[in-house]
């Protein structure tokens, strides 16, 4: 079965680990700063933070700009759990926004109609590294004085064009007061699991660092000090709880293997375009599939590649009998269970969304695959629609 995305490990990664197991750190050592800083340096960003996974660095960010209960914070409803989950967790109502029918992103107009009073920020997902149009909402989101938070799991590299021409880096946070990875196996670059959160301001890069490990600080600037002298103060033992944190700390051993996979991600993403590219180029024209578009002012690092077709459901089991470990991605988060019953959604709340889901059908990509596996899909998925008795529409 050639799966729908896989990480890709070579010799310089597991001598990397290899290195960090034999040192005298597995955690809390050199190895994180430096995979924060390598992957900074490569968005150009400020600050990096890094956390156990990107679940963990959307919690914290969420945090950071002061989400709680009363207030509403939005997102795409095209999307992992997670990133609503990240605004529940701190007791926030999340709030979706239908997304966009050509690049499945959440869309700026529909954003507008969903601000009310009570939001606070809004979370716009990069689906499968097509980035969203950050100018739009950076504007609308000022306006109202809302933080922006990029959910750019998908999206490590992608770029794209503003209006004055100027090419912008996802993770740069020149249109958001964050930006958030994954590093799961299954993305551009893999630190095993793993996230960071990315921002320009060094007040919620403080924040985030403090709620990423119990809530703590060993930086006398931030130190309160109220049970304690002034000399004990300056102990080098002496530490201060100013938050209610969390331990979402990254190990030495996973940063390593990020380091490691950072300096590959020219590649990685160049192998990822060439296959996007390929599927694109020979699967136009098969009857009822629509192919993923790239915007003219987009360069997306492409994690994903995304079908929408007729008879989606035939076709997956098709594809899958044939060793194609195609995939359907993501279920409306409004529609799950704990969102219908906690937050009353029904089917046709948001219906671009509902539609894309009932039609979508993810092929594999990842750099690992080889010539003949890419061929081996696009035959297999050709192979669907010369079939005939398919064409008569006797597959069960």
């Amino acid at each position: 079965m050639i799966p729908y995305g896989r990480q890709s490990i070579d010799s310089g990664d597991i001598g990397a680990v290899v290195d960090v197991l034999r040192s005298a750190a597995l955690t809390q050592g050199k190895k994180v700063e430096e995979f924060e800083e390598a992957v900074a340096g490569y968005c150009g960003a400020r600050f990096a933070i890094a956390v156990s996974n990107g679940t963990a660095a959307l919690h914290v960010a969420a945090l950071a700009c002061g989400l709680k209960q009363g207030d509403e914070g939005m997102t795409s409803p095209n999307t992992f759990l997670a990133s609503a989950n990240s605004i529940a967790y701190c007791g926030a109502k999340p709030v979706f926004a239908d997304i966009e029918p050509d690049t499945f992103c959440i869309d700026p107009a529909q954003i507008e109609k969903k601000m009310t009073r009570a939001a606070k920020a809004v979370i716009p997902v990069h689906f499968a590294g097509h980035p969203c149009d950050m100018e739009a909402i950076w504007k609308s989101a000022r306006e109202r004085g809302l933080y922006v938070i990029e959910d750019a799991a998908h999206a490590i590299g992608s770029r794209w064009k503003d209006r004055d021409g100027a090419w912008r880096t996802v993770g740069s946070c020149t249109h958001s007061h964050m930006t958030v990875l994954s590093f799961h196996p299954v993305k551009t670059v893999t630190s095993g699991e793993g996230g960071m959160i990315l921002t320009n301001d060094e007040a919620l890069y403080k924040a985030c660092r403090r709620l990423r490990s119990h809530g703590m600080t060993r930086d006398p600037e931030e130190f309160e000090g109220t049970a304690f002298s002034s000399q004990e103060l300056l102990m080098p033992w002496y530490y201060e709880m100013t938050s209610l944190g969390f331990n979402y700390r990254l190990t030495d051993i996973q940063s390593a293997l990020g380091i490691s996979q950072m300096k590959r991600i020219g590649a990685f993403i160049s192998r990822r375009r060439e296959i996007w590219k390929r599927y694109n180029g020979e699967l136009s024209g098969l009857p009822g599939v629509t192919l993923p578009v790239e915007k003219e002012w987009a360069d997306p690092a492409w994690h994903l590649y995304v079908l929408r077709v007729e008879q989606r459901d035939r076709l997956f089991r098709y594809l899958r009998d044939r060793g194609v470990g195609c995939h359907a991605m993501y279920m409306p988060v409004h529609l799950q269970p704990w969102y219908r019953r906690t937050y009353g959604h029904q089917r046709g709340d948001f219906p671009v969304a509902e539609e894309y889901f009932s039609k979508c059908l993810v092929l594999p990509l990842f750099p690992a695959m080889t010539d003949e596996m890419s061929g081996q899909v696009i035959s297999a998925v050709k192979g669907f629609y010369e079939d005939g008795e398919l064409r008569c529409g006797n597959l069960e």
